[in-house]
């Protein structure tokens, strides 16, 4: 049975597609069976792994409004182990409909929890059925934030509302896996602070180690390839995968 990670911020720009695919990459390197489902119409994820829908192609979001089942939408991708389901970047957010468990009653009944033992969710900034339905088929939830001000309150908004998933009875399972400083330089006094602040918070044990900055990731999406792929010597591919290492550790 699939354990569903979902990668999720309230705030924009905060590293969630770059950690999906090279979360989602590292742990098919281990020899996982990997879900990629992609519910940002931005699509990066797609860009992220070199693979290039076609404009009528089957995705997430045409599921959610109901033009095709998930099994429809699975893509391979270059790497064994690892598929993905695309997004579609036409989608208009307003489309999910009413219902927050559709993602997750389709992963159970379609077999697809069945099939993978990690499924990988990247979700949009917007608080809208997008990101619920996401928050309700997730196990554990991993915040990737840039330790600014404004991060550092995108990741507050997004406490609120797990807590709020669960008081409601719309996911009793779901738990913090742990908080992902991107783009982290500890020399900088307002990175230790936002980090500081987080761990007092929500635990030390929750605040993992960060990824530091380092160009190979925005080269690895130009050139469509996980960092491990495109640069395994580099210190983001090392820094993604002590962060893997990190979560496997944290995941009971």
């Amino acid at each position: 049975m699939a354990r569903t990670l979902v990668i999720s911020n309230r705030k924009g720009g905060s590293g969630k597609s770059s950690t999906s695919v090279n979360v989602a990459a590292e742990l098919a390197a281990q020899g996982q069976r990997v879900l990629l489902i992609d519910l940002d119409t931005q699509g990066h994820c797609a860009v992220g792994l070199g693979i290039k829908p076609a404009r009528d192609a089957a995705t997430v979001h045409g599921f959610l409004a109901g033009r095709s089942s998930l099994r429809q939408a699975l893509v391979e991708s270059a790497w064994p182990g690892l598929h993905l389901i695309p997004a579609d970047p036409l989608f208009e957010h307003g489309g999910v409909g009413e219902s927050e468990s559709k993602l997750r009653d389709a992963l159970a009944a379609e077999g697809l929890l069945a099939d993978y033992d990690t499924i990988v969710l990247d979700t949009p900034p917007s608080l809208d059925g997008l990101l619920l339905n996401a928050l309700c088929a997730a196990d554990r939830v991993l915040v990737p934030f840039v330790p600014h001000y404004l991060s550092g309150e995108g990741v507050r908004q997004l406490a609120r509302i797990l807590f709020k998933v669960a008081s409601r009875g719309l996911n009793d399972r779901i738990r913090v896996l742990g908080f992902l400083p991107i783009m982290i330089d500890l020399r900088i006094g307002q990175h230790r602070e936002v980090n500081a602040s987080l761990s007092h918070q929500f635990g030390a044990a929750r605040l993992l180690p960060g990824i530091r900055t380092d160009i190979k990731v925005a080269e690895a999406f130009a050139v469509g390839k996980p960092v491990r792929e495109h640069a395994p010597n580099s210190r983001a591919a090392a820094d993604y995968a002590a962060a893997v290492k990190s979560l496997e550790t944290l995941w009971v």
